[in-house]
């Protein structure tokens, strides 16, 4: 008797299905999206050392250059880091735009030409992450390729920092991107929560608890620095 025999899927094709379907790519956001929740955590702590002076905040920047060492080569981690943090970045914007697209082509007909009536959350999700796209690149050319700082010393990131932050419209354009980042993490972190079945009727106050604390903490976080410049007490 010849018995049967079945060819497991390669793992390509599962990725690929996985990625192609509704499903994945809400998960894909999901766990991009907490990649990028903890670098923020992380980045805006760092941040804050700026009001520990220059010292502190020069000896943070070259510390973070020389984490894994002797294992790691100088910076290494960091460039990981980044490398990381781009891949999570053009997923989680990429599974984004292919979900609204996708929304879109699923209305019936007799709506197109009607306005269609997107949530308040939607909508918050959508424009953020076009301001946040674009404070990303300007934050990257800003302070870290000195690009379009025109007082920026190369090795000296309290400085650095301090002179972004002495223009105002960086700092209008820094404010405006914190809050769309808040207004982001909010409605991201109980979305991911969803998406991730993490959530329960028992536990869903405790997600928008955590989504709202995490999402002021680091509004405020991030907003604290400009205005620290502003106000004279970073200088």
């Amino acid at each position: 008797m010849a018995l049967a025999t079945t060819r497991r899927a390669p793992a390509s094709s599962f990725i690929g299905s996985a990625w192609r379907s509704t499903v994945g790519k809400k998960a894909v956001m999901a766990v991009t999206g907490l990649i990028m929740l903890a670098y923020l955590v992380a980045h805006m702590m760092g941040n804050l050392k700026v009001f520990f002076g220059a010292g502190e905040f020069n000896h943070y920047g070259q510390w973070i250059r020389t984490i894994g060492e002797p294992f790691l080569h100088h910076e290494w981690f960091l460039w990981i880091a980044r490398v990381g943090l781009t891949v999570s970045v053009v997923l989680h914007g990429t599974a984004a735009y292919q979900l609204s697209r996708r929304d879109l082509a699923a209305r019936p007909a007799k709506y197109v030409r009607k306005r269609a009536r997107a949530s308040y959350a939607t909508r918050t999700m959508r424009w953020g992450g076009v301001i946040l796209g674009l404070f990303i690149v300007w934050h990257i050319l800003d302070l870290t390729t000195l690009t379009v700082n025109p007082n920026a010393q190369e090795g000296h990131p309290y400085e650095n920092l301090v002179a972004s932050f002495g223009r105002w419209y960086v700092d209008v354009f820094y404010i405006v991107a914190m809050l769309a980042l808040g207004l982001h993490i909010r409605h991201g972190f109980w979305s991911a929560a969803q998406t991730l079945g993490a959530n329960s009727p028992r536990r869903d106050r405790a997600f928008k608890f955590l989504a709202n604390a995490l999402a002021a903490l680091l509004t405020c976080g991030f907003i604290a620095v400009p205005i620290g410049v502003m106000t004279g007490v970073v200088s």
